[in-house]
C-alpha cells in the first residue's frame, strides 16, 4: 500500500515509517524540520530511513500552506495517511498559541481537505492525554468527557479530534483518533522529560524537577505505541479514538530513581514550583483498545528505561 506519513522525520514518525518499509509498503512522508528542536537529529532520522533501500520518498513542506499538499495528493494515490506532524509540547504552546492553533489545527485541516478531495477514505490521527486535562476520574477513559483543556497544546488536539469526527460524519471518512500517553524509547526528542534527565545525569548537570516530584505519567514505550497505529492500518472504524498507554502510572521521583540506575549516576536535583499547564496524573485505561485493536502493551518501566539508557549510550550527542 501507498502510506503518507506526516512527522516522519520526528520520534514516533520515524518509527512508523520504519515499520511500514519493512513490510513492504511504500511510504512517503511530509515534514517541515522546523528548529524546535535540532534539525539534525531528523535528517539522521531520515538518512537512516534512506539507508533501508526501501521505497520512501521525503518531502518538504508545511501542513499550514496547503499548496505544498495538493502536488503531493495529485502526483501520488495514497492507501491511508497517518498524520503525526505537529507543534508539540504542553510548555511551550504557552508562549506561542497561535503558532499551535495554526499549525496543529489548520493543518489538519488542510490535511483532511485535501484526503477528502483526492478520494483518501482512511486516516489515522495522532490525538494526546493532554486532551482530559486534569481529570478526575482514573484511569482515563476514552468515554469521558473532555472539555476542560488547560493548555494551548491541548485544545489544539481536541480540535483536532473534533475535526476528524466532522469529516468522517460529512464525508464518510474512516478515521481513527489516538490519544498517545508519554512515548518514549530511542530517537525521542531531546525536551522530552526521560531524554532531557538523561542527557543532565550523564553530564553532571543539576535536572529541573516541578513541583515536589509527585506526579505521576503513563510513560509508553515506543514499540507498544507502535504496535497500537499499525493495528489501526489493518481495520476500519467508521470514527473511533483510542488511548494508546501503557496502563501503569510512574512518580517523577521514581523516574529519575530508574534513570540513576540505568545511567549508573546520581541526579542533581533543581527543585522548582509547578508549572501552568501541567497535569498531576495520566492514566490510561486502554480497555477499548485491547478489545479492538488487539492492543497489548509489553514493555514495563524498568525495562524500558534500561533499552532507552542503552540506546543513549550509543547514539551521537544531541
Amino acid at each position: 500500500m501507498n502510506f503518507l506519513v506526516t512527522g516522519g522525520a520526528g520520534f514516533i514518525g520515524s518509527h512508523v515509517c520504519e515499520r511500514l518499509l519493512l513490510l513492504g509498503h511504500s511510504v512517503w512522508t511530509l515534514d517541515d524540520l522546523n528548529p524546535f528542536y535540532a534539525v539534525a537529529l531528523k535528517e539522521r532520522n531520515l538518512a537512516a530511513l534512506e539507508a533501508l533501500g526501501r521505497p520512501f520518498r521525503f518531502v518538504r513542506g508545511d501542513l499550514a500552506d496547503p499548496s505544498c499538499l495538493e502536488p503531493l495528493f495529485a502526483d501520488v494515490r495514497f492507501d491511508q495517511v497517518i498524520h503525526l506532524a505537529a507543534r508539540a509540547g504542553v510548555r511551550p504552546s504557552f508562549s506561542e498559541p497561535a503558532l499551535y492553533h495554526r499549525v496543529n489545527v489548520e493543518g489538519t485541516v488542510n490535511l483532511l481537505e485535501s484526503a477528502r478531495r483526492h478520494r483518501v477514505k482512511k486516516l489515522i490521527l495522532a490525538s494526546s492525554s493532554s486532551v482530559y486535562g486534569i481529570n478526575a476520574k482514573v484511569p482515563f477513559a476514552e468515554s469521558d468527557p473532555v472539555f476542560a483543556p488547560i493548555s494551548p497544546y491541548a485544545a489544539s488536539k481536541l480540535a483536532c479530534e473534533a475535526l476528524g469526527h466532522v469529516y468522517h460524519h460529512a464525508y464518510g471518512m474512516d478515521i481513527a483518533m489516538l490519544r498517545f500517553f508519554t512515548v518514549y524509547g530511542p530517537r525521542q526528542r531531546p525536551d522530552l522529560a526521560i531524554h532531557k534527565f538523561a542527557r543532565l545525569i550523564d553530564a553532571g548537570q543539576p535536572i529541573p524537577v516541578f513541583g515536589d516530584g509527585g506526579t505521576a505519567r503513563d510513560y509508553t514505550y515506543i514499540t507498544d505505541t507502535l504496535e497500537g497505529i499499525l493495528a489501526c492500518t489493518r481495520q476500519e472504524f467508521g470514527f473511533e479514538i483510542f488511548n494508546l498507554g501503557e496502563s501503569q502510572t510512574v512518580k517523577l521521583n521514581d523516574l529519575i530513581a530508574l534513570l540513576e540506575k540505568a545511567l549508573g549516576r546520581k541526579a542533581v536535583l533543581q527543585r522548582l514550583p509547578p508549572q501552568t499547564g501541567d497535569v498531576p496524573l495520566t492514566h490510561a485505561d486502554i480497555g477499548k483498545a485491547r478489545r479492538r485493536l488487539g492492543y497489548n502493551p509489553k514493555v514495563g518501566i524498568e525495562e524500558g528505561i534500561a533499552l532507552f539508557a542503552e540506546w543513549f549510550r550509543s547514539s551521537p550527542p544531541s
